[in-house]
This record gives structure tokens, sequence and C-alpha cells, in this order.
């Protein structure tokens, strides 16, 4: 059976995103527990509340969801922001994934403004 939030583009993105994250933080170096815990958490949060606002049949319930998976990309900003300056990501990849992280965000906002 096929989900139809599987073709949503920023569904996609943000499991994507989440790959990105996790094989990344694999590579970060012991000691580091909690920064590697809270960025996978919120990496993963965004296509969870992706998934769980498509399935709401009310606008208001949807947009809700959609907004926490906004607030939970904003979260990894500055995740990744310290992970650079703590040198655990080099610039090139953080200025990557904080690109894919603006693409969902501007997506998410479009969810969240759709009037059905």
């Amino acid at each position: 059976m096929a989900f139809m939030l599987e073709k949503l583009d920023v569904y996609n993105k943000a499991i994507d995103f989440y790959c990105q994250v996790s094989k990344l933080t694999k590579s970060f170096p012991k000691g580091n527990y909690h920064i590697i815990d809270q960025f996978n958490r919120a990496a993963l949060s965004v296509s969870l509340n992706i998934a769980e606002g498509n399935g709401r049949y009310h606008l208001k319930e949807r947009q809700s969801f959609f907004r926490i998976a906004r607030g939970s990309a904003f979260e990894c900003v500055p995740i990744l922001e310290i992970c650079k300056r703590e040198n655990l990501v080099d610039a090139a990849v953080c200025q990557t994934l904080l690109q894919n992280l603006e693409t969902i965000c501007k997506m998410l906002s479009g969810l969240i403004n759709k009037k059905q």
C-alpha cells in the first residue's frame, strides 16, 4: 500500500536530510552523545511530523504538525552551527545541510499556508 505522503517532495527531502544527518553523526568522535542524539532527534522529527500531519483530516491539525516539523527543522540550524564551531562538520557540509533545511522550511511554509 502506497501512502500519499510518499509523493510529497518535502517529505522525501526531510527523509534525505535525516539520512544525511544520521550518516554524518556516525563519524562524530565519542563523547559527543548529547549533540548526536539531539541532532538525530530533531532531524527525524521533521519527517515524522510531516507524516503525522498528512494523516490528519482537519486543516488546523495538519497545519499544527507542519508547524512542529518546521520548528524541528529550525532546531537543526543552531545544532549545525555548534557542530561547525566544534569542528565536527566542515563548512561546506554545513552549508549544504543549511541549504537543504532552507528548502524544507520553505516547502513546509507552503503547506502551512495552504487553505485546503
